[in-house]
């Protein structure tokens, strides 16, 4: 069964996933439809710049934003200068790990939702003299809500089972920055296997119901399109 610490770490880790989709949401969302709808010349750097966590090693970018997040750093020196305190160790730490971490798996579906809403739909919109923002939400959003539920499960799942990153920036805080995947390796590390399965059994349902969840709506959205 499940013991105290192992259900302290599930909570971080959902807690920590939900927190992270939500900001990329907010972050991805509007980099997404400049990425779709922009033709600057120099895009493909901002694109690399994104996709760079889906080939890099999780313990690099873990490294170099503990470098960065850590009292010596840039960001650390700021906090500290405003009268806050090193973000490495933390949660909110975490959650900028996790962000950055994520940011392909949620920024990419969007950005080729935002593409296939092509410019027919707003051109249309825009003769009914709806302004850019207007046309963003009443078209745009609609015609890609698939691309959302994609970014959405997606971002959340590969938090969930993050290890490299989290454990760099985070360390093994019990109840403050230990994670699921981190607590299963504690598991396996000490022999104790019961443990290590309960957990991992979770996980592993977890990701399979919102994968299974995704592709099913998606086939459902596939089959009632005109």
């Amino acid at each position: 069964m499940l013991s105290d610490s192992d259900i302290s770490a599930l909570a971080i880790t959902l807690k920590l996933a939900a927190t992270s989709t939500l900001v990329l949401l907010v972050i991805g969302t509007p980099l997404a439809w400049w990425l779709a709808r922009s033709r600057r010349r120099f895009q493909f750097l901002l694109e690399a710049v994104v996709a760079l966590p889906l080939v890099l090693p999780p313990t690099v970018l873990g490294f170099y934003l503990l470098i960065a997040l850590g009292p010596n750093g840039p960001v650390g020196r700021f906090m500290e200068a405003i009268g806050g305190s090193s973000l490495a160790f933390t949660f909110s730490g975490l959650v900028i790990g996790s962000v950055l971490y994520s940011m392909p798996f949620v920024v990419q579906p969007l950005q080729n939702s935002f593409a296939a809403v092509g410019n027919r739909s707003l051109e249309v919109a825009a003769t009914l003299r709806a302004s850019p923002i207007d046309r963003f939400f009443t078209v745009a959003l609609p015609m890609a809500r698939n691309g959302f539920l994609t970014a959405i499960v997606l971002g959340f799942a590969h938090t969930v089972g993050e290890f490299g990153v989290v454990l760099m920036i985070g360390g093994n805080i019990p109840g403050r920055t230990q994670v699921a995947s981190i607590a299963i390796y504690d598991h396996v590390d000490a022999l104790e296997y019961a443990n290590a399965h309960w957990l991992s059994a979770g996980l592993l349902l977890t990701s399979f119901i919102l994968l299974a969840a995704i592709y099913a709506l998606n086939r459902r959205s596939r089959m009632l399109a005109p």
